[in-house]
Protein backbone atom coordinates (compact mmCIF):
# COMPACT_ATOMS: atom_id res chain seq x y z
CA UNK A 1 0.00 0.00 0.00
CA UNK A 2 0.97 3.44 -0.60
CA UNK A 3 1.87 6.01 1.61
CA UNK A 4 -0.37 8.50 3.37
CA UNK A 5 0.60 11.69 5.21
CA UNK A 6 -0.71 12.77 7.77
CA UNK A 7 -1.74 16.67 7.51
CA UNK A 8 -4.12 16.59 10.50
CA UNK A 9 -1.32 19.21 12.53
CA UNK A 10 -1.31 21.31 9.35
CA UNK A 11 -4.82 21.87 9.32
CA UNK A 12 -5.36 23.02 12.74
CA UNK A 13 -2.66 25.37 12.90
CA UNK A 14 -4.26 26.63 9.23
CA UNK A 15 -7.96 26.81 11.01
CA UNK A 16 -6.55 28.92 13.96
CA UNK A 17 -4.41 31.17 11.50
CA UNK A 18 -7.93 31.84 9.46
CA UNK A 19 -9.94 32.04 13.21
CA UNK A 20 -7.28 34.31 14.11
CA UNK A 21 -7.19 36.70 10.90
CA UNK A 22 -11.48 36.85 11.18
CA UNK A 23 -11.24 37.92 14.53
CA UNK A 24 -8.97 40.52 13.47
CA UNK A 25 -11.89 41.86 11.35
CA UNK A 26 -14.14 42.51 13.90
CA UNK A 27 -15.25 45.79 14.48
CA UNK A 28 -16.65 46.12 18.14
CA UNK A 29 -19.08 48.55 19.26
CA UNK A 30 -17.92 51.16 21.67
CA UNK A 31 -19.63 51.33 25.17
CA UNK A 32 -21.64 54.52 24.16
CA UNK A 33 -23.37 52.01 21.65
CA UNK A 34 -23.68 48.81 23.17
CA UNK A 35 -25.49 50.63 26.04
CA UNK A 36 -27.95 52.19 23.62
CA UNK A 37 -28.58 49.18 22.36
CA UNK A 38 -28.91 47.83 25.74
CA UNK A 39 -31.80 49.82 26.67
CA UNK A 40 -33.67 49.70 23.26
CA UNK A 41 -34.17 46.13 24.39
CA UNK A 42 -34.73 46.23 27.79
CA UNK A 43 -37.23 49.16 27.23
CA UNK A 44 -38.93 46.85 24.14
CA UNK A 45 -39.40 43.42 25.98
CA UNK A 46 -40.51 45.60 29.10
CA UNK A 47 -43.47 47.01 27.00
CA UNK A 48 -44.15 43.67 24.78
CA UNK A 49 -44.54 41.87 28.46
CA UNK A 50 -47.12 44.98 29.31
CA UNK A 51 -48.71 44.79 26.41
CA UNK A 52 -48.91 40.33 26.93
CA UNK A 53 -50.25 41.23 30.18
CA UNK A 54 -53.04 43.68 29.40
CA UNK A 55 -54.06 41.50 26.66
CA UNK A 56 -54.32 38.45 29.08
CA UNK A 57 -56.12 40.06 31.90
CA UNK A 58 -58.84 41.46 29.20
CA UNK A 59 -59.53 37.87 27.95
CA UNK A 60 -59.62 36.81 31.44
CA UNK A 61 -62.34 39.12 32.63
CA UNK A 62 -64.30 38.97 29.39
CA UNK A 63 -63.79 35.04 29.93
CA UNK A 64 -65.09 35.16 33.52
CA UNK A 65 -67.79 37.35 31.90
CA UNK A 66 -69.37 34.68 29.96
CA UNK A 67 -68.92 32.22 32.08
Amino acid sequence: MGDTVNNEGAQKRNFFKGLKAEFAKIVWPDKETVTKQTIAVMSSAIALGLIIAIIDLIIKFGLSFVL
